[in-house]
């Protein structure tokens, strides 16, 4: 059986919403798009170097998935676009259809993802309604918390309730600490 991990940068307040890029998520006026950019070389080379190799597909939300799309297969000379494209990629949507423009796509509902779990490993990157949708397939989460407040935006676990254990926690040179959860026994 496979396990299904999320892997999601953080303000300390839970804001999820736009960490890469300034137009990212404009959704609810949201205008701080882009606040993870000055913290992620090392946070983020951290958790994907972790992860280099690691079998698996990546699942992700529409709005994840078509960010991603828009972005990933056009940076050239960049460590994480081959890995990428090379990944199986499972797309949970209602609204996409087959064929999907980004190499190894393949769209999904949320009643697949428990037989992909038997299958193999499954990391959600982003994803904030996906991750509220399922939290009783996640078996991890790995949380790049950001040393900094929003206070405005979407949230990771906003509207949902869970008990967690932590099992690790890393500091990075840029003082994001990188905090490991599995769901309390």
């Amino acid at each position: 059986m496979g396990r299904v991990v999320v892997v999601c940068g953080v303000t300390l307040d839970g804001v999820m919403q736009a960490p890469g890029l300034p137009d990212e998520d404009l959704r609810g006026g949201f205008a701080h798009g882009g606040w993870a950019a000055p913290y992620s070389r090392d946070a983020m080379g951290r958790v994907l170097g972790q992860r280099a190799g690691a079998e698996g597909g990546m699942l992700l939300g529409r709005r994840t998935y078509e960010g991603f799309a828009d972005f990933w297969p056009k940076q050239k000379d960049n460590p994480y676009t081959e890995a990428l494209n090379k990944q199986q990629k499972y797309v949970v949507s209602s609204t996409l259809t087959d064929p999907l423009p980004w190499v190894n796509s393949k769209v999904i509902g949320t009643d697949d993802i428990a037989a992909l779990k038997e299958q193999q490993d499954l990391v959600i990157l982003g994803s904030g309604q996906l991750i509220r949708s399922i939290p009783q397939l996640i078996d991890e989460y790995i949380v790049l918390i950001h040393p900094l407040v929003l206070g405005s935006g979407q949230r990771l676990f906003d509207g949902t309730e869970l008990k967690l254990d932590l099992t690790d926690t890393i500091t990075t040179t840029t003082g994001v600490v990188i905090a490991t959860y599995q769901p309390a026994k």
